[in-house]
């Protein structure tokens, strides 16, 4: 073998000879090769995020998890939130697409459509998309459509196989469950003598700070005359009961699965509120990063709805659907409901309780 360079590499010679489509380059309609380029860039960094998901995951889904490995879970999530940033900044190349240029080739593409990306639906299950949130296209399931392709496609079958491993792997919603559930509060561990005691304790405390916190909200906006004095309360009242029913994991349908979905929502709330103890410096960054990442994800799906808004309008799509009418619709998608939820329940620096332990998360006490 003769000394190395670029171009072998990264097999260039390779990589410039995939963008013909469904014919020879030479054929392709004017400002199809631009189309073809950019949805196969968009797959390659998919396939960038995907092993960097992992990679977080495989840290966050050891037994146990040190300090020091945090810091390493946060930089793959990291890369994998600036580069769904770059995806969102991309749709500005695709809009140099006129819609008259798209409507020169659209039909080539039918029935295909970017509902086949097999590397979106493969993100969606290790972020830990449950079947029960996943939207039709139209009357269509996605992996049943992809496994309905496997039986006639040398790469549905490819795809298939994939969606099938990805499947049977934890997600990362669920290894950050894992985590949290194992986070200290107040000092207590959940393999310790007294900690649902400690836990209960601390949400008990967090509620009634949330109460006092409505209160002196309500008495203000009754002061300053917006609004009918009980209607205010009311709703004031109505939001600390859901803050109870959320903390206490009411909301969750398998009654074995509250004390612990309890516990790992009073871990979020817990790291969130105490954040500039030192021990739990690098687990809020941590969940900000979780928190960003979906965030990205929606930017992504409403930046992609607007761009094919803009090309295509809401006529019926490439698969058969309305393309923007299902697009919008995956805009409401949120996987980490508890880092969403955690959020609304959070209270001003000095209105959180009282910390216990401090010494525990590195805070010297007198």
């Amino acid at each position: 073998m003769g000394t190395p360079n670029y171009w072998d590499y990264l097999k260039i010679n390779t990589l410039l000879t995939l963008q013909d489509g469904l014919e020879d380059e030479s054929q392709l309609i004017p400002d199809e090769l631009h189309f073809i380029i950019t949805h196969q860039v968009f797959e390659l960094w998919f396939k960038l995020a995907l092993a960097e998901l992992r990679h977080a995951r495989d840290h966050l889904a050891a037994p146990e998890v040190p300090e020091e490995k945090i810091p390493y879970v946060v930089h793959h999530l990291r890369r994998v939130n600036r580069v769904l940033n770059l995806l969102v900044s991309s749709f500005e190349v695709m809009e140099t697409l006129t819609p008259q240029d798209f409507l020169s080739f659209r039909d080539k593409l039918t029935p295909s459509s970017g509902f086949q990306s097999f590397q979106m639906r493969e993100l969606e299950m290790i972020m830990g998309m449950q079947s029960a949130g996943r939207l039709r296209y139209g009357k269509t399931n996605a992996l049943e459509h992809i496994r309905a392709l496997s039986e006639s496609s040398p790469t549905g079958a490819m795809a298939w196989g994939r969606l099938k491993k990805a499947s049977e792997e934890q997600s990362i919603r669920s290894a950050l469950h894992e985590w949290l559930y194992r986070t200290p509060i107040q000092g207590s561990s959940p393999d310790e003598p007294g900690d649902s005691e400690a836990v209960d304790a601390f949400l008990t405390s967090y509620i009634e700070a949330i109460d006092a916190h409505h209160t002196q909200q309500a008495d203000r906006l009754i002061d300053i005359g917006l609004g009918n004095t009980d209607d205010i309360r009311a709703r004031f009242a109505n939001n600390t009961e859901q803050a109870r029913l959320y903390l206490s994991a009411e909301d969750v349908e398998e009654e074995a699965e509250r004390p612990r979905r309890r516990r790992i929502r009073a871990a979020l709330v817990y790291i969130e509120s105490y954040r500039t103890l030192p021990l739990l410096a690098w687990p809020r960054l941590l969940v900000d990063t979780m928190v960003e990442f979906e965030e990205q994800m929606v930017l992504f799906r409403t930046r992609h709805a607007r761009m094919v808004e803009r090309i295509i309008g809401r006529r019926v799509g490439t698969g058969g659907s309305s393309g923007v009418d299902y697009l919008d619709k995956t805009t409401r998608i949120r996987i980490f409901t508890d880092l969403w939820g955690a959020r609304t329940l959070l209270l001003p620096k000095d209105r959180i309780p009282p910390v216990h332990n401090a010494e525990f998360y590195g805070f010297a006490t007198e």
